[in-house]
């Protein structure tokens, strides 16, 4: 799969409002929900159901359930380099677990990522210092849908 498939479809997406658990591309979307439509975008079909799940993502439980997610249906890559159309999941406090994801949309001296922000919607920001010590995983879409 062209991740610089995966890099356009997520910027289709810049402007749905924030919504939690919803996943429609214009009407409203978290950063779960931007992975998943652009999942379907490129296979047609979503690979599971998703369970309902709160905002804080089992952090009370310490459990790594959206990097367990992630990992069981997309390939996991290393975190030193990055490529167009991965993607990040990041860990937005220290100790917390990892609860955010981002589709990587320009690699290189500037990189910058497309993602679903609580009170922003769907944007597009720079990797910036900030964002970069948070990213715990790297992902790449799998060849075939599964």
């Amino acid at each position: 799969m062209s991740g610089a498939a995966a890099a356009r479809e997520a910027r289709r997406w810049i402007g749905t409002p924030y919504r939690h658990q919803a996943a429609a591309r214009g009407a409203g979307t978290d950063c779960l929900g931007l992975i998943r439509g652009v999942w379907r975008a490129l296979y047609g079909h979503e690979p599971a159901d998703v369970p309902p799940y709160t905002p804080d993502w089992s952090e009370p439980q310490r459990q790594e359930r959206l990097w367990q997610a992630a990992a069981a249906h997309l390939i996991e890559r290393r975190c030193d380099a990055l490529e167009p159309g991965d993607v990040l999941l990041f860990r937005m406090r220290d100790g917390g677990v990892a609860k955010h994801l981002g589709i990587v949309t320009e690699a290189g001296d500037s990189p910058r990522f497309v993602h679903a922000y609580s009170g922003h919607g769907v944007v597009e920001n720079a990797l910036s210092a900030p964002w970069r010590r948070r990213i715990v995983a790297r992902f790449a879409f799998p060849d075939r849908g599964i």
